[in-house]
């Protein structure tokens, strides 16, 4: 996924009216008149176009002298470049344009070039994958520093990677798990850390209880309409674990949960939203867990192959290093310009990045005020992903798996996963940095976060051997200027209800992708896949070429799913407050009871 940077809202030049000389290589000239008075001068050099049937592009190319327009010429430039008449816009007309290509815009434009249309993809970066990215070294072999996990319910990109040839494995948690709490380790086995205070059981058990439930009444495609959306969605998940939860460890494990899964502060999210979210993912225990759930596998080879492979298949159709700046559909055709001054036209564009990001964008007409609003109100979420690299599993020596759930507010990392290759080789761990301590730790060197975080695997595992890594990789998301951050876009209080119900809805012949606007696991590589393919299939509808949008994904046969059930004491223990009030009632009983007893016994005497 990408987007672009932000460039002055200038792309195209006055024609002449007559045909310009050329040159002894066929390269058109066009020269503007002399500047005078509030006019600029442009110079255009258009390349001839390439003959019916080479495959080839008709890109123009234009130098731009930015800095020598002043205000009044830039209004002049802008009443140029909303007439078609006079627009210096010429060449092949593409079905589609894709804007931005990570797994979601890839995905778009796999599906339509399936059905014959003739889709460009625009990608901002030197590289496609947006937020997965997979590096390699000799150090690494290949190591995913952005989105990696995919497990059971995730169909359609284990349906997607299957066809692509690739192979998953899973996530290693043989082993015992580690929570490091108050400066003590407790190895589990499990998703969620065993609890021996009754109190603080009763706590827990009632906090995934309530918040499964108050999921159940989010519709996953219109969480806005829940019979509870404008209450929930006044306050944040804070206010909404304060209210939940009795015990202060319910209350610090409950925060980091919300750390852990959208990469932000509990008093910066909606609670309407964070429930949707997890629901969407299938609940508390699956959006948490390996084993069957959302981090049960990766890819052999990496999650960037996707995109990669996509790319294979589409060919020229790709276009890297294309920041696209302007986009124009005030007339038959769409008019999109990129940061290199190439300009390109299509009947219909797929925006496939995340929605703040496309206020780097122009667009004529301008987007409406809904969308405009929105887009500027959808922060991303803040991480740094860390792989230390080390001789050998250590860990494993003491029966751990290389999983630490870290509930300490001096540690850099609050989670961590093995990240050993499948046949055993370059023994690491991944580590995330996030929310607050992410923006926080990017002020320090690279070598100072590796030296912290030895330093904290260290005093968790127990072992001195954490200390030596041979080995450190790490990507900070929040300094990528083309994703804004990671994993995902969350919103703030009172965002969904006024504005959350356009963030699908197209604007005139731009249509939108992207894994916040899924509906089934947004946020990860599955929810990118779904909105790649809606906004694609709301195309293929439009251009007569289908007409089924709503197809059912089927059970993926190779990571079937294990259907998520929880105990009678799990479903019926009560929450603290239902605690007190049995023991108040029932106290108050006693005593009832035990006064009409000495009342009948006075009375008999």
């Amino acid at each position: 996924m990408s987007t672009q940077r932000v460039m002055p809202s200038v792309s195209r030049m006055p024609m002449e009216a007559s045909d310009p000389p050329r040159d002894s290589r066929g390269v058109s000239v066009q020269v503007s008149a002399p500047p005078s008075g509030r006019d600029a001068a442009w110079q255009s050099v258009d390349e001839l176009a390439p003959p019916p049937g080479s495959g080839e592009e008709w890109v123009e190319e234009r130098s731009a002298p930015w800095a020598s327009l002043s205000l009044s010429s830039w209004e002049t430039v802008n009443q140029s470049m909303a007439s078609r008449e006079k627009a210096s816009v010429s060449g092949h007309l593409f079905d589609v344009v894709v804007i931005g290509g990570g797994i979601s815009g890839l995905s778009a434009a796999k599906l339509l070039a399936e059905h014959e249309v003739d889709v460009l993809v625009l990608e901002a970066r030197d590289r496609v994958g947006g937020r997965t990215y997979t590096i390699r070294n000799k150090h690494v072999d290949y190591v995913d520093v952005g989105g990696a996990y995919v497990g059971p319910t995730q169909n359609r990109i284990l349906r997607l990677s299957k066809e692509l040839g690739l192979k998953t494995y899973k996530v290693n948690v043989n082993e015992r798990v580690v929570q490091y709490v108050k400066g003590k380790t407790y190895p589990f086995r499990g998703a969620f850390p065993p609890v021996w205070n009754p109190i603080a059981y009763l706590d827990y058990n009632n906090l995934w209880r309530t918040m499964d439930n108050m999921g159940k009444e989010i519709p996953a495609d219109a969480p806005w309409d829940a019979p509870h959306a404008e209450e929930w969605d006044r306050i944040t998940m804070k206010e909404l674990i304060d209210k939940i939860c009795w015990t202060q460890t319910a209350r610090r494990f409950a925060s980091l949960f919300v750390n852990i899964n959208v990469t932000s502060e509990p008093h910066e999210v909606s609670a309407l939203w964070f429930l949707w979210y997890v629901k969407q993912c299938g609940g508390t225990t699956r959006i948490f867990s390996v084993t069957n759930g959302g981090q049960e596998r990766k890819f052999v080879g990496g999650s960037g192959q996707v995109s990669e492979r996509i790319m294979e298949r589409l060919g020229g159709r790709v276009k890297l290093s294309h920041p696209v700046t302007f986009v124009d559909q005030s007339g038959d055709n769409i008019i999109i310009q990129t940061l290199n001054n190439e300009t390109y036209q299509c009947k219909y564009v797929i925006s496939a990045i995340p929605p703040t990001l496309t206020s780097k964008i122009h667009f004529i007409p301008e987007l409406p005020c809904e969308r405009n609003q929105l887009v500027q109100r959808l922060p991303m979420g803040a991480i740094i992903k860390c792989m230390m690299y080390y001789k050998e599993a250590f860990w494993k020596k003491k029966d751990y798996c290389g999983c630490m759930i870290i509930e300490d507010e001096e540690a850099p990392i609050a989670i961590t996963l093995d990240d050993t290759k499948p046949d055993g080789s370059l023994p690491s761990i991944m580590g995330f940095i996030l929310a607050r301590k992410a923006i926080h730790l990017a002020k320090l060197q690279k070598d100072q976060r590796k030296k912290i975080i030895c330093e904290l695997y260290s005093k968790v595992l127990g072992s001195e051997e954490a200390l030596h890594p041979v080995h450190y990789e790490e990507k900070n998301w929040c300094e990528e200027q083309y994703s804004g951050g990671c994993y995902t876009a969350y919103f703030p209080p009172g965002i969904m209800t006024r504005y959350g119900r356009i963030i699908r809805e197209p604007v005139d012949r731009i249509h939108f992708a992207g894994t916040e606007t899924a509906t089934h696991w947004s946020g990860y590589m599955e929810g990118a896949v779904e909105a790649g393919e809606r906004a694609a299939r709301s195309i293929l509808n439009a251009l007569g070429k289908e007409t089924n949008q709503d197809i059912e994904e089927p059970e993926s046969e190779d990571v079937p799913a294990i259907e998520i059930t929880h105990t009678f004491w799990e479903r019926n223990l009560p929450s603290v407050p239902g605690l007190l009030k049995l023991i108040g009632f029932s106290t108050s009983v006693s005593a009832l009871c035990f006064v009409v007893y000495k009342c009948r016994l006075l009375e008999r005497s």
